[in-house]
């Protein structure tokens, strides 16, 4: 079933700090284009749903994901929201953050950021973020995520 995110104050978001144990990435969040996979993700950092996960998936030269409760692909929140996708401004570069789903309206608590382009993925998976391309350290910790690393957090500053 399909939840209806509130995305009131969707630009109160402006970025996301995924803490690794490798080191921490500063994420721009995309409010403006994908409000209500910003305010979903958002909600769940906030209320510490990534804390001590795992990235459970690490595909060299394509993608780190995590999100999954369980630690193997097959879990989320216990709903679902819809795709954001369609007409996106946006592209799957080297640090986009978007949410991984088992087919269209179908992403809940999963998410993947692209080690390299991957423009087969645009208009399918929505974008909701990125590290910025000039942020050495940021995009150093992801080339260093490795399957089973944990997520230590996920914090959310807001701006009122």
């Amino acid at each position: 079933m399909l939840k209806q995110i509130d995305t009131t104050n969707a630009d109160k978001y402006k970025f996301a700090l995924i803490k690794t144990e490798k080191g921490t990435m500063k994420v721009e969040l995309f409010a403006d284009e994908a409000p209500q996979t910003v305010c979903n993700f958002a909600n769940l950092a906030n209320e510490g749903f990534y804390k001590d996960l795992t990235f459970h998936r690490v595909i060299p030269n394509f993608v780190v994901q995590g999100g999954c409760p369980y630690g193997n692909g097959i879990g989320g929140p216990g709903y679902e929201i819809s795709c954001e996708c369609d007409d996106q401004q946006h592209e799957h570069l080297r640090g986009t953050l978007s949410m991984a789903h088992a087919g269209r309206d179908t992403g809940g608590s999963q998410f993947f950021i692209c080690l390299s382009a991957q423009p087969h993925l645009n208009g399918v998976h929505t974008i909701f973020g990125q590290i910025d391309l000039k942020d050495e350290q940021s995009l150093e910790v992801l080339d260093s995520i490795r399957q089973g690393d944990k997520i230590l957090d996920i914090e959310i500053p807001s701006e009122k």
